[in-house]
């Protein structure tokens, strides 16, 4: 004998009061301008700035004066992504750089061990350190050679912006503005 199946819910049906919002109840309602979440109230831009030292001191400078800064952001733009190449990798210097990192682990795991010995305790941080440092050297070793020559060098990667620009919350625009007016900037560096 076969039971009839319950419909799933619909919308419409009861029930839909006790249901949460989202993917599996019931649609949420959109908020803002339909482009995301709302971020907060309107900001202003108070300043623009070649480099973020620049803002920063900006912000510095209307905290010193007793400015409500945590209404204050700095937004970098045009983020550009940097990879500097530090030199070229080969399995001797992986070998290296992994035997550093081993004994550091290592050395961890020594003190941690040495800290429950009851005899001679720097014998088992000294191990720990060797043996952290034998296993990295053979495991930097292995790892760059199986990578088959596709990335033989070591880089530095960071993010950058062409232009940092100090935004304040609408309502505190004319103070900050009014601060920043008294504000005297070293010769390279102005306020745009």
């Amino acid at each position: 004998m076969t039971r009839p199946s319950m419909p799933a819910w619909l919308p419409g049906m009861p029930g839909s009061d006790n249901l949460p919002s989202g993917p599996g109840g019931r649609p949420a309602k959109p908020s803002g301008d339909g482009h995301g979440p709302q971020t907060g109230p309107p900001t202003v831009t108070i300043g623009s700035y070649p480099d973020y030292p620049s803002a920063q001191r900006v912000v510095d400078y209307l905290a010193d004066n007793r400015f409500p800064v945590e209404r204050t952001s700095i937004v970098g733009t045009d983020l550009t992504l940097v990879e500097t190449i530090m030199g070229r990798l080969t399995t001797g210097r992986a070998a290296v750089v992994g035997a550093g990192a081993g004994a550091w682990f290592g050395l961890f795991i020594g003190l941690l061990f040495g800290i429950f010995t009851a005899g001679n305790w720097l014998v088992v941080i000294v191990v720990g350190l060797v043996i952290g440092a034998i296993w990295g050297a053979v495991f930097g070793a292995v790892v760059h050679a199986m990578t088959g020559g596709q990335r033989d060098f070591t880089s530095s990667t960071s993010l950058r912006a062409s232009q940092y620009a100090v935004i304040v919350e609408a309502d505190l625009a004319e103070q900050a503005r009014h601060l920043l007016g008294r504000m005297h900037f070293p010769s390279g560096a102005s306020a745009r």
